[in-house]
């Protein structure tokens, strides 16, 4: 190798050094910048609230009440017809 070459390799592997330095500071974060605030959450308590009378009482409507429409008077449902 020639000794211009030497100090080419010497000089392209001290500016690398700084730039990798450089940037490797702004994609890597130092402890101190690590740190995030979070929500303080509410302690669990094993007492229960009873729920609002507004919507929990007893002339409320029943969703898993049995709904029919109109009359079904038919006992053989699957009577074997053939058409």
């Amino acid at each position: 190798m020639k000794q211009k070459d030497i100090a080419l390799i010497v000089v392209i592997v001290f500016v690398s050094g700084i730039v990798s330095f450089f940037v490797s500071n702004k994609i890597f974060v130092t402890p101190k910048n690590r740190q995030q605030k979070v929500e303080v959450v509410d302690v669990i308590s094993s007492e229960f609230q009873t729920p609002s009378t507004k919507y929990f009482n007893s002339t409320s409507v029943d969703p898993s009440e049995l709904v029919q429409i109109g009359s079904n008077n038919n006992q053989n449902l699957f009577n074997g017809q053939t058409q």
